[in-house]
């Protein structure tokens, strides 16, 4: 099946583009239309593929990837060499099963899960549901045609600036045939939803309930899939929240601040820290019970100096009895 990214015309009169020096222009197409990016705008680049492709040099890559990270385009993650272009699901979005399927497929592939968080929560503000993550809210007052595809088989363009690119497919019937057999064969989660984990649902309700008291933004779920990525043990992340607030510093880097704390002390869950604080507990009380032991305790079992008799005692000397004798002796 044949993968192509169609740009639209009015790319070259964006504001943001605009403004690209003709570097990062170039850097900002390469990023959008290379081929290893896929429909849900999640995909591996390593710094070496890069290198290839575009023709620049390590430190030109990782500046660039650095400057579109500080204009919000992208996001890299350097553990797992994955990149996730911002606003694609926004933008890029097609009501369609078998993109639907594609999109399931690819996100069930994505190593670094903060990304596949923040893929859902763009799809949320968009108005999509994650439970059917290709079909979104529909609007009963006013329902939509779709709208028929042109003579060359792909979708006409009808998203905003932001990211220009889509996937448009021309295939033969027989391919598409061949295709639908392999989807068959490899079967897709049954929703998108299943991939989020447990651990972070959990932190995250307990934060929007317990700490913040509003529905968390879109760089708080990318801090909280950090932590879940980090410190795996949701009741010991919980319990860091909990300290943040009785300190009065509901705020997540505090928070990580605590986690980091305690992995410093050998903590990395919440059994851990129980024990920790048991230890805590019970040496506390050992020492509320210490009495004041007087020092003759102590010595009580030392030889004592021996005292000199009587007889012992130094006598003394008369000298002029002495002198006395001496002169006797001298006469004599």
């Amino acid at each position: 099946m044949a993968k192509y990214r169609q740009v639209h015309t009015t790319f070259w009169d964006d504001g943001f583009v605009i403004d690209l020096t003709p570097e990062e222009k170039y850097f900002y197409l390469y990023l959008m239309t290379n081929n290893n990016t896929t429909q849900c705008g999640i995909y591996e680049l390593p710094y070496r593929v890069i290198e290839m492709q575009t023709g620049y040099n390590r430190d030109t890559v990782i500046k660039l990837l650095a400057r579109f990270q500080d204009y919000g385009k992208i996001l890299y993650n350097e553990g797992t060499k994955e990149i996730m272009l911002l606003n694609w699901a926004r933008y890029n979005f097609i009501n369609s099963p078998k993109v639907k399927k594609c999109v399931e497929k690819e996100l069930a592939l994505v190593k670094h899960l903060p990304f596949v968080y923040a893929y859902h929560t763009a799809l949320e503000r968009s108005g999509y549901s994650l439970d059917t993550v290709s079909k979104p809210k529909e609007d009963k007052s006013s329902p939509k045609e779709p709208e028929p595809s042109n003579e060359a088989g792909s979708i006409p363009y009808q998203y905003p600036m932001d990211s220009p690119c889509i996937d448009l497919g021309e295939e033969e019937e027989k391919e598409e045939e061949k295709e639908e057999e392999r989807e068959e064969k490899i079967s897709p989660p049954s929703s998108v939803s299943t991939i989020i984990d447990n651990v972070f649902l959990e932190i995250k309700n307990y934060f929007i309930q317990h700490v913040i008291h509003e529905e968390t933004s879109y760089e708080q779920n990318l801090q909280l899939g950090d932590m879940v990525d980090d410190y795996k043990d949701a009741s010991l992340i919980i319990e860091a929240m909990k300290v943040a607030v009785d300190r009065g510093r509901p705020k997540l880097p505090y928070v990580k601040g605590i986690l980091r704390s305690w992995r410093d002390d050998g903590i990395t869950s919440i059994i851990q820290l129980q024990q920790q604080e048991l230890k805590k507990r019970s040496s506390r009380k050992q020492q509320g019970r210490q009495e004041h032991v007087p020092d003759w305790y102590y010595q009580r079992n030392e030889p004592t100096p021996p005292q000199a008799s009587p007889s012992q005692k130094p006598q003394t000397i008369d000298f002029e009895a002495e002198r006395e004798k001496i002169l006797k002796k001298l006469n004599a």
